[in-house]
């Protein structure tokens, strides 16, 4: 490892790369952190970092307790036998729930200091709060800053947060933000460990584009190895990366068989493109795609671990005292965390899992904020749950669409995305803070002018890729492969054909309309007409408390698999020969 590690500084490509991107900061744990070197030398000249993972949180604070009564067995462990404990976080920290919403993401900032992170990526959707306040995007001329509360929240951590590949988009220079930087440089144990931070490359296509608007993100593989080459440069001795970029694996107990998993992750081919151009790094612990990693890739130890604070992941390093270096990784499988009533039965490093109330105290003023508003109930009753599905046509996605048209009688379309569908409606009285959960994003309605044909060309170019799939109201669309190209035929409600001349008011989100999946034209986008009342969520409440109707996923007028909305040939990505 140590000659991969030297061939880093000798490449011309990784030292062009390099520019910019190796500002490092230097970090001391926090005193929480309950680690330290042992007196007595154990394990022989070797000794264990213990690496424990969190990613795509999206705000659910209430796991976060329990989750330090598993930090605090570990840490005691590893305090005995002269190691130590490094905890990062892969991004996605905040958005997605009324507890942390309501404060902007502050309530995982307070419960992260408490915990003790070591660090954190920036993820894509950290921009979506805006300006500080209740504004989602900075109104034209208001002097407000489109990163206010992302940079509040950072200024407020006692960890910093990475992200090395993003960068200014006309000076090519990292955001002079506080506490926002590239790398940072920990010692722990008396081993130096440097951080690299990365986001995916899809962040500006989604998140809010007004909110991203002069940035841009650098290749991942490049920068990550340019940065660890400066790292090691200032004593590093490992390098591990946080990275809000992630793949799907469907089993976990053979970490060098990558037979489960879907070989064109993102962060598997920046694991590749490592190896191939000799920038090794120790660990990689990944995010965004709310899947679980756990395997070796060309190499490198890579870990995920679901989403939603539902699970952590862990990789023990081996490590040689007197070089500093790692000589192996044991790879753990992503571990469920205990609900708070059932952690009495969990054990864990040889000791009840005992939650602990720094951290509850942290979360309890955010938590009691949004009891009332989280409790309070809407008109319908649901006999079954309401599933959602991203990728493919869903009850939910037919609901929401439907109701987006409904609060805006005037739009001929509405159309919507499956990425922003984050859970299922339970069975039971509908809540406000379970429609919360569902569709957690501040997003307000823009309206676009367009025709049949241009809007036969957004459903195909959705069609032909493998993202989140879109939901419409107020017409059906037929795919069909003619002569090797995808064409979309598109009816109305009724079953009238629309022409390709015909106009339309299409209603959507403003992160569609804006630029967010890369769904419409730049000629559509100069045409939104973008809303500034309040979000789409609140206008489906109002709908949804003057219902008084059961709703459910039987009826047919929502969904109805022999009728779909969206019929395509085969699977998307659709492929016409």
């Amino acid at each position: 490892m140590g000659n991969a590690r030297a061939s880093i500084a000798r490449r011309g490509w990784l030292l062009a790369a390099a520019a910019g991107l190796v500002a490092c900061g230097r970090h001391k744990l926090p005193a929480t952190s309950g680690v330290g070197e042992s007196p007595s030398g154990a394990n022989g000249g070797r000794l264990t970092i213990s690496l424990v993972g969190s990613n795509d949180l999206h705000g659910r604070v209430e796991s976060l307790p329990p989750f330090a009564g598993y930090l605090a067995n570990l840490r005691r462990a590893r305090a005995r036998d002269g190691g130590a404990v490094l905890l990062l976080d892969a991004g996605d920290m905040f958005q997605g729930t009324l507890a942390s919403n309501l404060g902007e993401g502050a309530a995982v900032v307070r419960a992260y200091n408490a915990l003790g992170y070591t660090a954190a990526a920036l993820g894509n959707h950290e921009f979506d709060f805006g300006p500080v306040g209740p504004a989602v995007t900075a109104r034209p001329g208001s002097g407000d800053d489109p990163r206010g509360a992302l940079r509040a929240r950072a200024a407020e951590a006692t960890f910093p947060f990475l992200d090395a590949n993003l960068v200014d988009a006309t000076t090519g220079a990292p955001p002079a933000w506080r506490n926002v930087q590239p790398t940072t440089l920990v010692e722990l144990a008396g081993i130096k460990i440097g951080i690299v931070g990365v986001t995916t490359a899809s962040t500006p296509r989604t998140t809010l584009a007004a909110n991203f608007a002069g940035l841009a993100v650098k290749p991942l593989a490049a920068t990550i190895a340019a940065a660890a080459a400066g790292l090691h440069r200032q004593g590093a001795t490992v390098v591990i990366v946080a990275a809000h970029a992630g793949g799907v694996c469907h089993r976990f107990d053979q970490p060098e068989h990558f037979e489960s998993c879907e070989a064109d992750g993102e962060i598997f081919q920046v694991a590749r493109d490592l190896a191939a151009h000799g920038g090794a790094v120790d660990a990689i612990v990944a995010g965004h795609t709310h899947e679980g990693v756990a395997h070796r890739v060309a190499g490198i130890p890579i870990v995920e671990a679901f989403a939603n604070g539902h699970d952590f992941s862990r990789i023990d390093l081996t490590i040689d005292r007197a070089s500093g270096r790692a000589l192996d990784a044991h790879i753990f499988p992503p571990h469920r965390i205990c609900a708070p009533e059932r952690c009495a039965e969990e054990s864990y490093e040889g000791a009840p899992v005992v939650a602990d109330p720094a951290v509850a105290a942290a979360i309890a003023p955010a938590l009691e904020a949004a009891r009332a508003q989280r409790q309070e109930r809407l008109g319908p009753m649901l006999p079954a749950p309401i599933k959602r599905a991203q990728k493919t046509e869903s009850p939910l996605g037919n609901l929401f669409a439907d109701l987006m048209r409904a609060a805006r009688p005037g739009a001929d379309v509405a159309l919507t995305n499956g990425g922003g569908l984050r859970t299922d409606l339970p069975a039971g009285p509908l809540t406000y803070g379970q429609l919360f959960e569902a569709l957690p994003f501040d997003n307000r309605f823009a309206t676009i002018p367009t025709t049949g044909a241009e809007l036969a060309d957004v459903i195909a170019g959705n069609l032909r890729r493998d993202n989140g799939i879109v939901s419409l109201s107020g017409v059906r669309a037929e795919a069909r492969c003619k002569d090797g190209a995808l064409a979309v035929t598109l009816f109305r409600s009724d079953g009238r054909p629309i022409a390709p001349k015909a106009r339309l008011t299409l209603l959507t989100s403003d992160f569609l309309a804006t630029g967010g999946d890369g769904l419409f034209s730049e000629e559509l986008k100069a045409h939104a007409k973008l809303d500034d009342g309040p979000p789409i969520r609140d206008a489906m409440a109002d709908l949804l408390r003057a219902r008084k109707t059961p709703l459910g996923p039987d009826d047919r007028a929502l969904f109805d698999p022999a009728h779909p909305r969206l019929a395509y040939p085969g699977p998307r990505p659709v492929k016409c020969r």
